[in-house]
């Protein structure tokens, strides 16, 4: 997309994706309607890429000897630094007015973002990293459902179908977690992954603004909140080289992308690429923990990468039945107002 400001920066490693976040501090704080292929295809890319970065919480969670309240305190600060940082390469001397731009949907962006990274790091302690990205994966569904209401994009008929079928699953997976510090887990799980869609809902309704600035607040607040119960000081200088490396890759990058990338596609979509952590994230404590999933977790998880691949395959059967609109008629642009 063109630049819309004198005080950014281009970058020539990451192609597109500064612009994103680019010139969007100037008058009415718009940018021209992120649509088109190209931008499909990009936003598409950003999102995978985020999912990826995301799916290797689980394996820092298990590395980190520090409790949990004091990894979320240098996983924030970490990760805030890294993204604020980002801000400031992009706008420069428009920084400030970039953070104020964000308006009160950056806020609401940054407390689903915030309360969603407590829940999130939490579960990971309290049950199985196989339970915590299943519960994840109805991601696609709930943000569906969100928009549905609010900003009325119609979701598929197709995708209604899938969506009771992986809570299904979810339930299945949460039935058999008898132990309560388990169930605990996955009902954490399932808080963030309603807070996470939302922020994606939002993302994508007020793509007209760069939220980049709301994730760097999120970071932080993350960071405050828990201070009173952490003990930064308390930490091996492994440990903190590890909680680095966590912040600002597993965190920070995650964050940043999606937010640039969620712009661009819509939620459920959105939501759905950031499902291939699904099998990545088990995948990595099986290799360096030797964890395996457990029968209901195979059970669940299952029957909820078969509601993925109904949704996904659903892409390639015409028919209006599937919610899509005509080919002679333009989608709504839910973008703007």
């Amino acid at each position: 997309m063109p630049d819309q400001g004198s005080h950014s920066r281009s970058d020539p490693g990451l192609p597109q994706l500064a612009a994103t976040s680019r010139g969007q501090v100037s008058g009415a704080v718009t940018a021209p309607p992120l649509e088109g292929a190209g931008n499909d295809r990009a936003g598409a890319l950003i999102v995978a890429i985020s999912a990826v970065a995301f799916s290797t919480a689980g394996l820092f969670t298990r590395l980190v000897e520090a409790d949990v309240w004091t990894m979320l305190f240098w996983r924030g600060l970490f990760g805030g630094i890294m993204i604020g940082a980002y801000v400031i390469w992009t706008e420069r001397t428009a920084h400030r007015k970039a953070f104020t731009a964000i308006g009160w949907a950056g806020v609401l962006t940054a407390t689903c973002s915030t309360a969603g990274t407590i829940c999130f790091v939490a579960a990971l302690r309290m049950t199985t990293v196989a339970d915590v990205t299943i519960v994840y994966a109805t991601a696609p569904f709930i943000a569906a459902g969100i928009a549905w209401v609010w900003p009325r994009e119609r979701p598929r008929c197709v995708t209604l179908v899938a969506s009771g079928l992986a809570l299904l699953g979810v339930v299945i997976l949460s039935a058999a977690a008898l132990p309560a510090a388990r169930m605990l887990g996955n009902l954490l799980a399932l808080t963030m992954t309603i807070l996470l869609a939302l922020m994606m809902v939002i993302n994508r309704r007020f793509r007209h603004v760069s939220m980049v600035p709301a994730a760097c607040l999120s970071a932080f607040a993350c960071a405050v909140l828990v201070a009173p119960l952490a003990d930064p000081m308390s930490v091996t200088g492994a440990d903190l080289v590890l909680l680095m490396l966590f912040g600002t890759t597993q965190f920070g990058m995650g964050l940043l992308l999606l937010t640039i990338g969620s712009r661009r596609i819509p939620a459920a979509r959105a939501s759905l690429l950031g499902n291939l952590e699904l099998p990545l994230a088990p995948l990595w404590i099986w290799i360096a923990f030797g964890e395996l999933p457990s029968r209901s977790t195979l059970v669940g998880g299952a029957v909820v990468c078969a509601a993925l691949l109904l949704d996904l395959a659903a892409d390639q059967a015409p028919g209006r039945w599937l919610g899509r609109p005509p080919l002679h008629q333009k989608a709504p642009d839910m973008g703007r107002g």
